[in-house]
């Protein structure tokens, strides 16, 4: 690493802890939970579209963020409205014009003055770059055009290689002996993804296929390195060779560089443009000095405590495998020269496959160096500058030429995503990404681990707050999340009407939403979640190393590389922090508390010679190691001797290991192989952290563990099933109650039934559908105590179910009657009165109650099903009695009169139905105005309460 960038690293790392959230807290606070406030609030990806933000609805919307208990937002001008088929919005001002400062001044202040925490997005839209960037600034990559010329020849032109944008820099001119061997040998497997001409895949999944050639290796070759000639000094600008041809027939390939066509991603307005060179530290550092300073001097004093952090967004680029002085960057990473080794990514083979696939892994990891360094490293420290730090999406899922992990460690909070179902991400491996970013964050010490949440693609106003929401919100918390972002929450000035502009993509989330009124019981789901998991050490008992290749990016939890679950947790490690690790205790920790029992190797048996050299390090201080015996390295630093010196070592590791399954002590620790780090756990007798029994095999579930202050422990369970369904959880814990901390209502009761035996606590759980709970132990008791109830949670006993008609009032704004009498619950799609079938907004629901035994015990009401978003207000007599938005839609009526009693059920329904209905209507008929386009098949949705609603007791036993 040079000195400059050093020096940027250095300066970034010493910041990071300025801009962390406020003191860990030492205790478990049943107040903080039951209300933790806007410090553990959910945040925004707060869309200014196409600049159409206005001095009003900048208030009005952080006004309703502080109302509903919000963190904060990223502010994030971009484009991209009428993708899919929508509509454009009017353009506002463009991002960093005077007009979009003055904007970006108030939002600033407006903020400052309601408390909330903003970060920004250092451009419109993403793919960091704009219409400023020249092409020697942007992206780029790596072009040749070549000849052939015959010893003695003179007068040979080389042409200028393909290029865009009518930009092309030379690199050099390599020349080579033709030898007939190398007539159609084909070039290394997979050289697209290997040269970084291109991402590896859309969503990163095992990419150590990338280190192998698919190819045998017959020793063929086109050049050895030797053979391969730099005649560039012979060479005239304009491509005419003037170097004296030796004997023979060789190929000439003149090498350069281009810009690779990316561009500014769902920009607004005029903001297109190049993308910059994310391999280069002078191009960021100029376009920081050009756009990002002059913002944070605009703001004074407010970077740093009301705008805390900087954005930039996902790679989606594609391919960039040069820069200016990359072949400085190479020789001072890897030890040898690139220059000979161009060929390669021409499709030659040079020295043989072995040699030219080794090549190639040099040549991504120093790229991904690059992007760490020059790049992600330059934007902590200079946002340190000024107090902040950065939360860039750096790490995927898009596989560019990076390391995910080593991207990371440059981010004071750090961001990944997670989708709701839709058809663009539609499978698990390609909606959940957080475990990375958590795994990062525990790696280097960070607390927050931010979540850009609930993004779609084709969805539109019709999520279901507790099926499609809290089930992914629930996912992602167990893989490390602790703060949401929303993507996103659009700013609609008021003249763009209900409900109003909207990005084309996401869970559409701000005051225009049907239900943002009812919303806060929801937020406060969410909040509760983030207080329990914000602080507190993560538990895992299993370190995966995840190698030093790239691209190298983490996958989602279930993904489980070292074979640790169910029964275990784990954080995987990147090369960086790898040699960071100690041995105390024969556990493996890291210099800032964090600790696993053992470390799993990758199963391709391939480290680098610093990795190998650490593990044995680990070893001989007492470590346990679960992997194969290490068979050789990928690079060519040090190669050929490297493979020696990796033969030595893992000898002493493993020995001759050749079973398929073993283990042997070597100095204090303990090297096993042909184990999943579960089966090595068990077998040496250490007990599931937390095993979950459900009644049968369908049904799943998830959890994460955190300990705080070293005393209080607790699990997050989430059942992730849409039934409601029971289990048995059992906690490697013991002499401790056990208590159930309700995440919905805030509520804290201590177990009641619970076996505790072995150093184990088994407690029987009930979850609702796609129900959770935290399990906490904080309160000692003895380990021979039992839990003698016969269950742990009140049943429902229904006593009467309400029959008959009710009243339900709507809102005449959107073209219903005020008041229907419906005879009976059913759904308001099917309505005769086009006012009703086409309605979206509430329906008030009123009923006088029958004559109501309470004597006995507190009487509950259950609504049964509520359809369409899941939501709805209950009154008793005019009293507020609380907001229900996840089934069993079940709540206690306080406050019953001796007769009299009338029951007030508010249901909201979201936009679809009212905008189904105006799809046919003249725009000037229309009580919607949107730019999304209603599209044909798109059907009522099931609205309203259907019930069936039931009075009823709940019985403890």
């Amino acid at each position: 690493m040079g000195k400059v960038v050093m020096f940027v690293f250095l300066i970034g790392c010493l910041f990071v802890a300025c801009v962390e959230d406020g003191d860990r807290h030492e205790e478990l606070s049943e107040e903080r939970f039951r209300d933790p406030g806007m410090e553990f609030g959910p945040s925004c990806f707060w869309w200014w579209l196409n600049g159409n933000v206005t001095e009003a609805s900048i208030t009005r919307d952080l006004e309703a963020m502080n109302d509903k208990g919000f963190r904060g937002a990223l502010i994030f001008d971009a484009g991209g409205a009428e993708q899919h088929g929508n509509g454009q919005v009017p353009a506002g001002p463009l991002f960093g014009s005077p007009e979009w400062r003055r904007l970006f001044r108030h939002a600033v202040s407006e903020a400052a003055r309601l408390g909330l925490e903003l970060s920004l997005n250092i451009q419109s839209g993403w793919n960091l770059g704009g219409p400023d960037v020249a092409p020697q600034e942007a992206a780029k990559l790596v072009t040749w055009a070549s000849v052939r010329a015959q010893g003695g020849q003179t007068g040979v032109q080389l042409p200028v290689p393909e290029h865009r944008a009518d930009y092309y820099g030379d690199i050099a001119v390599l020349a080579f002996p033709l030898r007939k061997e190398g007539e159609g040998l084909a070039p290394v497997s997979d050289l697209k993804a290997k040269g970084a001409f291109g991402e590896a895949a859309f969503s990163a999944h095992d990419m150590r296929y990338l280190l192998d050639d698919k190819l045998a290796d017959d020793g063929r070759h086109h050049a050895a390195p030797g053979e391969v000639r730099n005649i560039s000094e012979q060479v005239t600008p304009d491509g005419k060779v003037s170097w004296d041809i030796p004997p023979g027939e060789w190929e000439i390939i003149r090498f350069g560089y281009t810009n690779n066509g990316a561009h500014v991603s769902t920009a607004s307005g005029d903001w297109q443009g190049l993308v910059v060179d994310y391999l280069s530290q002078a191009h960021f550092q100029r376009y920081w000095d050009t756009h990002v300073g002059p913002l944070l001097e605009e703001i004074g004093p407010e970077a740093g405590k009301t705008l805390r952090y900087l954005h930039t967004d996902s790679w989606e680029l594609g391919g960039s495998n040069w820069t200016q002085g990359f072949e400085t960057e190479f020789k001072n990473r890897r030890g040898y020269e690139l220059i000979p080794y161009l060929p390669v990514l021409a499709g030659k083979i040079v020295g043989n496959r072995e040699i030219s696939n080794r090549f190639l892994a040099d040549f991504r990891k120093t790229i991904g160096d690059c992007i760490s360094d020059n790049h992600f490293a330059t934007f902590a420290a200079n946002a340190a500058r000024y107090g902040m730090g950065i939360h860039p999406e750096s790490a995927g899922p898009h596989a560019g030429p990076f390391d995910g992990l080593k991207n990371y460690g440059h981010s004071a909070l750090v961001m990944s995503e997670f989708w709701s179902p839709s058809k663009h991400r539609p499978t698990p491996e390609r909606r959940f990404f957080v475990k990375q970013a958590s795994s990062a964050a525990h790696i280097y010490d960070r607390r927050l681990v931010g979540a850009e949440g609930f993004t779609t693609i084709g969805r539109h106003w019709n999520d279901v707050i507790w099926e499609h929401m809290k089930h992914s919100f629930d996912h992602e918390v167990c893989a490390g999340a602790n703060r949401v972002y929303f993507h996103t929450f659009t700013s609609s000035p008021a003249e763009m009407g209900k409900p109003g502009q909207e990005y084309f993509a996401g869970t559409h989330m701000n005051p225009n939403i049907t239900w943002w009124e009812e919303a806060g019981a929801f937020f406060r789901y969410l909040s509760r979640v983030h207080y329990m998991m914000q602080d507190g050490r993560f538990v895992a008992d299993v370190l995966y190393y995840y190698g030093d290749h790239v691209p190298n990016i983490a996958t989602l939890k279930a993904s489980d590389p070292a074979g640790a679950l169910p029964d275990f947790d784990y954080d995987v490690i990147n090369e960086d922090r790898l040699l960071a690790l100690e041995v105390r205790e024969r556990q493996l920790m890291l210099p800032h508390g964090m600790r696993y029992r053992v470390l799993v190797l990758p199963d391709h048996a391939v480290l680098s010679t610093r990795a190998l050299h650490k593990v044995a390090e680990l070893v001989d201080d007492g470590a346990t190691i679960i992997g194969p015996k290490t068979q050789k390295t990928v690079s060519l630093t040090g190669y050929p001797v490297s493979e020696d010196e990796v033969e030595a070592v893992a000898a002493r590791l493993w020995g001759d290991a050749t079973a398929g399954r073993g283990s042997r002590s070597v100095g204090k620790g303990t090297v096993a192989w042909g184990y999943t780090a579960r089966k090595w756990l068990l077998e040496q007798g250490v007990p599931a952290d937390c095993r979950i029994a459900p009644p049968h095999d369908s049904l799943t579930f998830d959890y994460i563990h955190h300990v705080r202050n070293g005393a209080s422990s607790y699990y997050f369970i989430s059942s992730q099933n849409k039934v409601a369904c029971d289990a048995e959880a059992t906690f490697r814990i013991a002499g401790k109650l056990p208590e159930l901390w309700n995440p919905v209502t805030g509520e804290v009761k201590p177990a009641r039934t619970y076996r505790q035996a072995g150093g184990l606590t088994t407690v029987p759980l009930h979850f609702d559908p796609m129900g959770s709970w935290f399990v906490v132990f904080r309160k000692d008791i003895p380990e021979s105590q039992q839990g003698e109830a016969s269950r742990n949670l009140p049943a429902f006993v229904p006593m009467d179910t309400l029959s008959g008609s009710w009243k339900v009032y709507f809102d005449e704004e959107w073209g219903a009657p005020a008041e229907v009498e419906f005879s009976e619950l059913s759904d308001w799609a099917q309505h005769p009165d086009p006012g009703v079938r086409f309605y979206s907004g509430k329906g008030r629901y009123v009923k006088t109650l029958p004559p109501l035994d309470t004597a006995d015990a507190p009487l509950w009401i259950d609504l049964g099903q509520i359809a369409d978003v899941g939501i709805a207000r209950v009154r008793l007599n005019g009293r507020e009695l609380g907001i229900v938005w996840a089934p069993p839609y079940r709540i206690a009526l306080h406050g019953l009169a001796a007769a009299g009693n009338t029951l007030e059920v508010e249901v909201v329904n979201s936009w679809r139905n009212r905008l189904v209905g105006d799809r046919g209507l003249p725009a000037d008929e229309r009580f919607t105005q949107t730019n999304i386009t209603i599209r044909n098949d798109w059907e009522l949705l099931t609205s309203g309460l259907l019930g069936p609603v039931v009075i009823g007791q709940m019985i403890d036993d």
